[in-house]
């Protein structure tokens, strides 16, 4: 039974974590603390040095800037420092116009930038900015949160410092959910309106690439002659085709925002179109809608609590599997076909490695959402991956600790060496 206060902290939380970002968010994180030390500092800096945890630097490695037509963290940084507003958070590059990117890419050619990874840190989302100018110096530190502001200091002087933990930042962010909790969440409708503006941010997305080229182009691709000829035109298809095209626009740097869950675009995308197209496609009641998104949304939150922002663990397959329980819904299903569904989840996708933010995560979000469906499908029917097989416990909230126990203890050594491969190419 959720009571009235916990209620309100998880409507509160959800407005935490489901926020408008344009880019990846891994990149624009850095260019968000960029922009709070050169705020700091006062003026334009003369050099940057960026340290760096290791999951920061491989996904912003290969992943495309927003109106820059450039791939990368340098562009990144020093339109971070030219036009970046701290106050625009995950929008932080929104001003950017392309005489700025020119300016950019002479501050990028004058050396001014020095990135590097920082060692011998625990913590996966980690940024550190110094920006100089004469003998001035101003600092920023990002930690555990891609907003979330630990440290700022100018010329020695300390303006700011919390104390971060790894476990909560927020008393919100403690709050002990479980998946019966996030199902039985019963809330005025009006209170919960507000996840609507998912849908509207991340449909037009999608529909921006199919006009355009973007990434790979999957989203397009699927949508023309291959939904007709080998897909078929259906409500699968358009799931797939909706939520890839979203990711490629988003992963080549279209300059348009979408709405992010937990930090990431591409799960705030993946938790989002496929319950949009099945419930549209299927005549649902813009109620019907809100409720599903709501679950699909907070079904995340809740996983990514214990597994974190960052991760060897491919995001889709959390993100997969809030989509999973929306569609379980919005077909009818009961708590324990919910449940189900997240079993047959975790029984398939985990273990896909995220080998940093790039247009082919396309491909890793059409193979989640795709499963999503699958899920569902088997959950209607009360078929369900038993706890004799695999990491499947009989407590689906047990399975959720085995999933996010492999994906923030066991693939540890596995990140390592992603990030090996990748700076060693």
């Amino acid at each position: 039974m959720i009571t009235e206060t916990e209620r309100k902290r998880i409507i509160d939380l959800i407005h935490q974590e489901v926020v408008p970002a344009i880019g990846c968010t891994e990149p624009i994180a850095v260019a968000l603390c960029v922009a709070k030390a050169t705020e700091t500092l006062g003026t334009k800096p003369e050099k940057i040095n960026v340290l760096l945890s290791a999951n920061i630097l491989k996904n912003a490695m290969g992943v495309g800037i927003p109106g820059t037509g450039m791939i990368g963290l340098p562009i990144a940084i020093a339109l971070g420092a030219l036009i970046g507003k701290s106050e625009y958070q995950l929008e932080v590059l929104k001003d950017s116009t392309p005489d700025v990117v020119e300016e950019g890419k002479r501050f990028i050619e004058e050396k001014r930038i020095h990135i590097s990874l920082k060692e011998n840190i625990e913590e996966k989302l980690y940024i550190e900015v110094c920006c100089e100018v004469g003998d001035d110096k101003a600092t920023a530190v990002i930690a555990g949160g891609h907003t979330t502001f630990i440290y700022i200091e100018r010329n020695g002087e300390v303006l700011f410092q919390k104390q971060h933990t790894a476990s909560c930042e927020k008393e919100e962010e403690c709050l002990e959910l479980t998946l019966r909790k996030v199902y039985d969440l019963n809330t005025p409708l009006d209170e919960i309106s507000f996840i609507l503006e998912t849908a509207r941010l991340n449909k037009a997305a999608a529909e921006r690439s199919f006009e355009g080229n973007y990434g790979h182009g999957l989203g397009k691709m699927l949508r023309g002659t291959y939904e007709h000829k080998v897909m078929g035109d259906s409500v699968f298809s358009h799931i797939l085709s909706y939520t890839s095209g979203a990711c490629d626009a988003r992963m080549a740097g279209a300059m348009i925002p979408v709405m992010s869950n937990s930090g990431s675009g591409n799960q705030g995308i993946s938790a989002t179109l496929p319950v949009l197209v099945f419930a549209e496609e299927n005549d649902k009641s813009e109620e019907e809608l809100i409720r599903a998104l709501m679950l699909s949304h907070l079904t995340v939150i809740y996983i990514k609590q214990s597994l974190g922002r960052l991760s060897a663990l491919c995001g889709c397959v959390v993100a997969a599997t809030g989509s999973s329980c929306g569609i379980t819904w919005l077909m009818g299903g009961t708590y324990d076909q919910v449940a189900y569904a997240v079993q047959n989840m975790i029984a398939n996708l985990t273990g896909m490695i995220c080998d940093g933010a790039k247009p082919s995560c396309a491909l890793k979000v059409t193979t989640g959402v795709s499963t999503a469906v699958l899920s569902a499908i088997m959950a209607m029917e009360n078929r369900c991956v038993t706890s004799v097989e695999g990491i499947i416990d009989e407590d689906v909230d047990q399975s959720i600790r085995n999933l996010t126990k492999i994906g923030s203890k066991g693939m540890n050594e596995t990140d390592k060496l992603v990030l090996e491969i990748m700076t060693g190419k």
